[in-house]
């Protein structure tokens, strides 16, 4: 019995897909006999969907729609005697099922209904209203600001919560400056993972993800600074740069020394070339021809220690503090041959080896994937030859193509060791991200920074 149903249930969404107007409705109208408000809503308002003229979709969707309004301000009343706020967070909701429901029916307003709905939000209102205004006195502008927000939320326009809020939002504000970190005597190499660093940040920290943190742009930042400071910032320089700059936090860090580990690899086989011809008849043949190949390809992994503090440049407290290692590795390949023809005639073993052979098929995929790196084909290597005409030695420009994950880079040099670990440390915002994050809702106050200018903040 049961494996009857089972495949009717299964049936039933695709049934009700394909239902008419009419029978949508009739089944909103037997779900709502049973209680079932919301089923009756959705199965009203698809009728409607599709024949917005139907009365008797547009009677079902108005019946059920009124028995979820007289279910939800029970359940608003019945809440506003225990938690207020939360009520009046479910007049919100309401609200907005409302708006929505106009597309298809205007529900009808209970009126004792509606001047509680009413009271609770001048309520709520005038509580997050009160909250700001103790946020502000308390030196906690950014909790007033969302307060001050949250009473327009609940009845737009409220007092002058608008004018407070704007009043509060430029003390909100947490302006932070990313300063060249500290590299071992490479300034490029500071500086270069400071201005990776700001711009990612500059795009992951923008609103909703952080609603107070701005981070200052490279230009002010390097104006606030001296040469002398340009190449090695102590922490005591951070602050005083920081301040000058107008920022709240800085950020200051150091890249340790760099370790490098490079590897030769080399592939030296016979590939494969199909070829195909055609005799008198019009018969095609096909032959493999055996390629004497070679690649070589060269690889460098590299790992720098980077360290960096977020410090409050009021007095100097320290707010964030992470070490971690970054490691990257660059692999670059090479090879003189250059192909003849479709590039996807040709293959590592034939189809003859390959199913003769499956041993030496995998023996051979084994050495070019050492070789070659992991998921990187023969036709891209050979696509790179053709495209590349002659020698090609390292250029700096080509390091964005490391950056940005590159399998491979044909390339007869591999980067230098300064060079990939900018990739590496440019890399490492990742824990900064989630601290500035953390950091972003929370006044200073809060943080335990010393206050200044304190007698001003209104």
């Amino acid at each position: 019995m049961i494996r009857r149903i089972a495949p009717a249930l299964l049936a039933l969404p695709l049934v009700l897909a394909c239902a008419g107007p009419n029978k949508l409705a009739q089944r909103s109208e037997e779900k709502l006999a049973g209680g079932d408000s919301w089923r009756a809503w959705q199965l009203a308002t698809r009728a409607l969907d599709r024949d917005p003229g139907n009365p008797r979709a547009r009677h079902a969707a108005l019946e059920a729609g009124a028995m979820i309004v007289a279910d939800w301000q029970h359940k608003i009343h019945a809440l506003a005697a225990i938690d207020s706020l939360q009520a009046a967070d479910q007049v919100l909701e309401l609200a907005d099922f409302r708006v929505a429901a106009v597309r298809y029916v205007v529900l009808p307003v209970d009126d004792p209904g509606a001047r509680e709905e009413q009271a609770l939000r001048r309520s709520a209102a005038r509580t997050h209203y009160q909250r700001g205004l103790t946020g502000r006195d308390a030196h906690r502008p950014k909790a007033a600001y969302v307060q001050f927000e949250e009473a327009q939320r609940f009845v737009p326009d409220y007092r002058d919560a608008a004018r407070l809020a704007d009043q509060v939002w430029t003390k909100a504000l947490t302006r932070v400056a990313v300063l060249p970190l500290r590299a071992s005597g490479d300034v490029d190499l500071g500086r270069e993972t400071a201005d990776a660093w700001r711009d990612a940040l500059t795009h992951d920290l923008a609103p909703p993800v952080a609603r107070f943190t701005r981070l200052i742009g490279a230009d002010q930042v390097e104006q606030s600074m001296t040469v002398s400071e340009l190449g090695d910032v102590s922490r005591d320089q951070a602050l005083r740069i920081g301040r000058r700059a107008g920022a709240q936090r800085v950020v200051w860090g150091t890249i340790g020394a760099v370790h490098a580990q490079t590897a030769l690899h080399l592939f030296h086989d016979n590939i494969v070339r199909r070829v195909e011809t055609r005799d008198a008849d019009g018969n095609t043949a096909t032959r493999w021809v055996d390629v004497p190949f070679e690649v070589v390809a060269r690889t460098r992994e590299v790992t720098v220690g980077v360290e960096y503090e977020v410090i409050a440049t009021a007095d100097g407290a320290s707010l964030a503090h992470q070490h971690f290692d970054r490691s990257t590795m660059a692999r670059v390949v090479w090879t003189s041959y250059l192909p003849e023809g479709r590039l996807d005639a040709y293959a590592l073993v034939s189809d003859t080896v390959r199913a003769a052979s499956p041993d030496r098929a995998r023996e051979v995929e084994t050495r070019w994937k050492e070789t070659c790196g992991e998921g990187t084909t023969l036709q891209q290597v050979l696509d790179a030859r053709r495209s590349t005409r002659a020698s090609e030695h390292y250029q700096r420009g080509t390091l964005a193509r490391f950056m940005a994950g590159a399998a491979f880079v044909f390339l007869e040099e591999l980067p230098p060791p300064q060079d990939l670990a900018l990739v590496a440390a440019s890399g490492g915002w990742g824990p900064l991200k989630q601290d500035l994050a953390r950091l972003d809702a929370v006044d200073d106050v809060d943080l335990g920074v010393a206050m200044s200018g304190a007698s001003d903040s209104r």
